[in-house]
């Protein structure tokens, strides 16, 4: 029990030297990376840069003793930063304290969801938003991201409240545009492009930041009119609750409940390809509870939601991560700056950020995947594009909740419409496929043989039963046997098997007679439960369609 709710219990007993350095070196190259990551993320949260460090600092601590990913890298992401900052704009009316508590009260509800999802046994919600409904999200977010960051690109105030607001305020505003500041910023994405491709994982941003901050301090730069990040608190944040209001809970639900969901899914997913990667499997299960703790210290110590992002754990891995080590070298390594490094972090050039910003997001517009989708599901494309379009005119929460409940709104349509195949015999086999797909297929005279697609429910029963009546009344052949091949339905709910009962007396009445084969278990109890087998016989498991298909060709010669 003990090694299941602590999976560091099981890594640490063969823990060796060798493993020690690898784990080292990630750690203070995941601290390299991280630091002017989420000091970035956390200008798009809308909170002092301190509280981006804090998360990663105290995140990826607590995610080491319970998680069940070796590589994956705990911390602030984009799309929860810009979740943050966009929700609670409102709540906040421009009080830079209560902003952080509220991010902070945002952490500790995210933990009580996880944690409690935990104990359900919830591990399932991960398929509760789509691969497809991610791709529009992020594309969304990407863009979204963007355009708050490119005003600082440019070094132009911005503004807006929306994605279209934005854009015209910072056409406005180009002819404002700082030189020095643009050619600055295009500098520093060019050096970290071409560094990710020449040494992929390695801190290509910490580079930039000292030699930023050393040209803004030591030549005529910084008489240039650049944006600095300010005076960062020297030392570790203190751990309390947030000073809030009860009610507040309420306002910030929905947020928590967005970013745990988001969270989950992102978190996982990168787990899920690292260990696939590194030969080993992790427990959806555990990672809600590591995530739910990680999230509650990290709302104690004045952060914000965190998660296991793809890029951050990806320079984890790269750099020698063996085990969650790793992030206990890193989360020493922060706070090693933050004691002793704050100083120097005010210099920082605020289009710096932006540039990090801008090249981190670059990888969440994925326009190959679209196109992909475009040729081979119309309709997969279009929930990308519902998803795409409603986190720029929306928001990300509306946005991904509406992509969600148009692709549940498109499951229900295809299930309250299922394919109904007829079949015919594959010559020479005792196998049976669908006649439209191979019309070479045999027909039996005097048998039709159905096999419904999908489960058989109450929402697509009329459906079902339309598609046989019409089979029968203007087949060409006369039908004496109906043979209903239910392997293809796993499930049957009660207004399902009472419509099978009442196609068996229908039928009845016309001479016609019904089988059914290959029922699964859970499918025969529920016809037994309405006693479908006191009019059709034994159903059975493994009477087939061809054993049928054999009594019903000698009944009828």
């Amino acid at each position: 029990m003990w090694h299941k709710l602590f999976p560091c219990f099981l890594w640490i007993k063969d823990y060796n030297k060798k493993t020690l350095k690898g784990d080292f070196i990630a750690g203070i190259t995941l601290a390299a990376y991280g630091i002017p990551v989420s000091l970035a993320y956390a200008t798009l949260a809308g909170l002092p840069p301190e509280y981006g460090i804090y998360g990663y600092l105290i995140g990826g601590f607590f995610y080491a003793l319970l998680g069940s990913s070796k590589q994956l890298a705990i911390g602030p992401t984009s799309a929860i930063s810009l979740l943050i900052g966009t929700s609670i704009a409102d709540m906040a009316n421009g009080d830079v304290q209560r902003w952080a508590d509220i991010a902070s009260l945002t952490a500790l509800v995210f933990a009580a969801l996880a944690i409690l999802a935990y104990l359900l046994r919830l591990s399932g919600i991960i398929n509760f938003i789509s691969e497809t409904v991610l791709v529009g999200f992020k594309a969304g977010a990407a863009l979204t991201i963007g355009l708050t960051q490119l005003p600082k690109l440019f070094g132009v105030n911005g503004g807006g409240e929306n994605f279209l607001e934005r854009i015209i305020v910072l056409i406005q505003q180009l002819p404002e545009t700082n030189t020095a500041v643009l050619i600055f910023g295009i500098a520093a994405i060019a050096i970290l492009i071409f560094g990710e491709k020449m040494a992929p994982g390695k801190p290509v941003a910490i580079i930039i930041v000292i030699i930023s901050i050393f040209l803004i301090t030591t030549t005529s730069l910084g008489l240039q009119g650049f944006s600095t990040v300010g005076i960062i608190p020297s030392g570790l944040p203190e751990f309390h609750f947030p000073s809030l209001r009860f009610r507040d809970i309420d306002d910030v639900f929905p947020l928590a409940m967005a970013c745990f969901l988001l969270s989950y899914i992102e978190s996982v997913s990168a787990a899920r390809s690292l260990a696939q990667k590194n030969g080993y499997f992790i427990d959806p299960r555990q990672e809600l509870l590591a995530l739910g703790i990680a999230n509650a210290a990290v709302a104690l110590g004045q952060g914000y939601p965190v998660a296991g992002g793809l890029s951050q754990s990806a320079v984890n891995d790269t750099a020698g991560a063996k085990t969650p080590l790793s992030l206990v070298f890193a989360s020493a390594a922060i706070a090693f700056c933050l004691l002793f490094l704050t100083d120097m972090l005010q210099y920082l050039p605020t289009v710096i950020l932006a540039a990090i910003v801008l090249v981190a997001i670059s990888g969440l517009f994925d326009l190959k995947e679209m196109k992909h989708l475009y040729r081979i599901n119309k309709q997969e494309f279009y929930v990308v594009m519902i998803a795409l379009v409603g986190v720029l005119i929306w928001g990300i929460l509306i946005g991904v909740l509406l992509a969600a409940i148009v692709t549940l709104l498109l499951m229900i349509k295809a299930t309250s419409n299922p394919n109904v195949a007829f079949l015919g015999r594959i010559p020479g086999t005792k196998r049976y496929t669908d006649l439209e797909r191979h019309p070479d297929n045999e027909i039996i005279e005097g048998v039709l043989i159905v096999r419904v697609e999908s489960a058989i429910l109450y929402f697509n029963v009329e459906n079902i039963k339309e598609e046989i009546w019409k089979k029968i009344n203007h087949g060409t052949h006369p039908i004496k046997t109906v043979i209903l091949d239910l392997n293809s339905s796993p499930n049957v709910d009660i207004a399902g098997a009472r419509f099978l009962k009442q196609l068996f007396i229908d039928l009845k009445k016309k001479k016609i007679a019904l089988k059914i084969a290959e029922a699964r278990s859970e499918v025969r109890d529920t016809l037994r439960s309405e006693n479908l087998e006191d009019l059709l016989g034994h159903i059975s498991r493994f009477v087939s369609v061809d054993d049928l298909v054999v009594e019903a060709t000698r009944k009828n010669s």
